[in-house]
């Protein structure tokens, strides 16, 4: 217990020290700049204690669980016994297809569960007048997500170049916005960016390390990372085909 507390102790000093230029930019301008006292300062020193705490005991719990839980996770799902074979030779592929779903499933209640991407989509309703549901947006964000963290596991499975597949998301992208409606672009871009917070990034992140870790061949360092930007790319792919194939199904039903 004295050991644990000891290394809290540093976790919530490193994260002190890490929050201390944030206050000092918010509260210089406010004295500084715009030369007015600050309201309720003692609520906004609660709320930085919070804060402070927060993200200390978040950061230790993810070295407590996220992390090795993830890693375990992918390590019994690659293991010889689980898929069923003896020898040391390499597998193919969909040898490894319990651990696409794993991924896909992990994204989709991830995505769901992130409080960033909740956030935009209730704002995205309200300023839309209910003409952009939040279930529907955050389900379509997730299902993005889902696929592609699926996809991301199939690069680290298979040794893919990562910039290969990135470069070609990112044309998929560009060639989307071309051609969707104007009226999502903007907030398409934003919920690929939100999804990837406080739940997914911790999830993703065990994920790719603990499932490059597992496979043979894979180095964690080179393939154990490029997941977060799976789940960062696939989403606005996801929100801006849903929002063509609405526009398009809109047109045809409008049309005599």
């Amino acid at each position: 217990m004295i050991a644990w507390l000891s290394h809290f102790a540093q976790v919530l000093l490193a994260t002190c020290l890490d929050v201390l230029p944030i206050a000092v930019i918010i509260i210089g301008f406010q004295l500084c700049v715009l030369r007015k006292p600050m309201l309720h300062p003692g609520k906004i020193a609660i709320g930085f204690v919070y804060v402070l705490l927060g993200i200390a005991f978040f950061l230790e719990g993810l070295e407590m669980a996220l992390f090795p839980l993830g890693k375990l996770m992918a390590a019994q799902l690659t293991s010889p016994e689980f898929l069923g074979v003896t020898g040391t030779e390499p597998l193919a592929w969909y040898a490894y297809g319990w651990v696409y779903v794993f991924a896909a499933s992990l994204g989709f209640a991830a995505a769901l569960a992130e409080p960033s991407l909740l956030a935009v989509a209730l704002k995205a309703e309200q300023i839309s007048g209910g003409g952009i549901r939040a279930l529907s947006l955050r389900l379509t964000v997730a299902l993005g997500v889902a696929v592609g963290l699926a996809l991301g596991s199939f690069r680290i499975v298979t040794g893919g170049s990562l910039h290969l597949y990135i470069a070609t998301a990112y044309a998929v992208v560009i060639l989307q916005t071309l051609f969707a409606p104007k009226a999502i672009i903007a907030l398409a871009y934003d919920s690929g960016s939100v999804t990837t917070s406080t739940v997914t990034v911790p999830l993703v992140t065990a994920l790719g390390l603990g499932l490059a870790a597992a496979i043979p061949g894979r180095s964690p360092l080179l393939d154990g990372f490029g997941l977060i930007a799976f789940a960062c790319l696939f989403p606005i792919i996801a929100l801006l085909g849903y929002a063509q194939l609405a526009y398009w199904r809109d047109n045809r039903n409008t049309k005599p």
